[in-house]
């Protein structure tokens, strides 16, 4: 992690430049001028902004762990919001700069009927994060290997994402269903069945939480292997888990399963 005694730095995958400032708005600055002038990225300045930063901020290992230990899985709230953080800030995408802005506010803050906007700093969407955290109004899991954060999978209620929520006269109501927006991995773990156990809490907490069903929105196929994506998990999972295809969309199916 770039410190005030370090120049930040960051090398290109497209063409192997290093890109320097003396400190971090000149290079974020620096960054953003090698993306437009030598690459044309066809992004937002603030989303290329957000890059530079992540460059910087994500700085976990990157290696996969042939085995890990002991795994524990624990709700997500009041002491545990820190250790969140850290995983989102470190762990979660040293492979993968250009998601790691997000912090998995995206479901909660996109609104496909809404015009598009200028883009969200990773700033605002952290705190976003924390607010939600604090409110009770997002519901979500760390997987811990060895006491350390590993995995997260965010499963609000419908009503609190503005991707996935139904609206008025929904059935079920959005306040019945918890979706499974996401999961996130950090590479040293990733393909240890993680999201699985991750998956199987929600599941199990979900009669204390009052919800009648669970519902989750897997890539078709041809989108994942497109993007690339699978952040909303493999569709195998879900239906060893009872899940049932209730729609299929252009970009995803919508599972779900009731809780007895």
């Amino acid at each position: 992690m770039t410190t005030a005694e370090t120049t930040p730095t960051w090398t290109c995958d497209d063409c192997g430049t290093v890109v320097e400032g003396a400190d971090m708005d000149a290079f974020v600055a620096a960054v953003t001028d090698h993306a437009r002038n030598d690459h044309q990225w066809p992004f937002p300045d603030v989303a290329i902004r957000n890059f530079a930063y992540a460059s910087q901020r994500a700085d976990g290992p990157k290696e996969r762990l042939a085995e890990i230990g002991a795994v524990e899985v624990h709700r997500v709230e009041g002491s545990r919001v820190d250790d969140w953080l850290a995983f989102f800030d470190r762990d979660a995408f040293p492979d993968n700069f250009a998601w790691a802005s997000c912090y998995c506010s995206e479901p909660h803050c996109l609104d496909p009927s809404a015009e598009d906007g200028p883009g969200r700093t990773w700033e605002e969407n952290r705190s976003t994060m924390v607010e939600l955290f604090n409110d009770g109004r997002c519901h979500g899991y760390l997987a811990y290997v060895d006491g350390k954060p590993a995995g997260w999978v965010n499963a609000s209620l419908r009503s609190e994402y503005a991707l996935y929520r139904r609206g008025d006269g929904a059935d079920p109501a959005d306040t019945d269903v918890a979706g499974i927006s996401c999961f996130v991995i950090a590479p040293p773990y990733r393909g240890h069945k993680l999201a699985g156990r991750l998956l199987d809490r929600v599941l199990e907490d979900a009669p204390a939480r009052g919800i009648r069903f669970v519902e989750a929105y897997p890539f078709t196929a041809e989108v994942r292997e497109r993007a690339m994506a699978d952040f909303r998990g493999h569709l195998a999972m879900y239906e060893t888990r009872g899940f049932a295809e209730v729609e299929r969309r252009e970009r995803d199916l919508v599972v779900r399963r009731p809780i007895p």
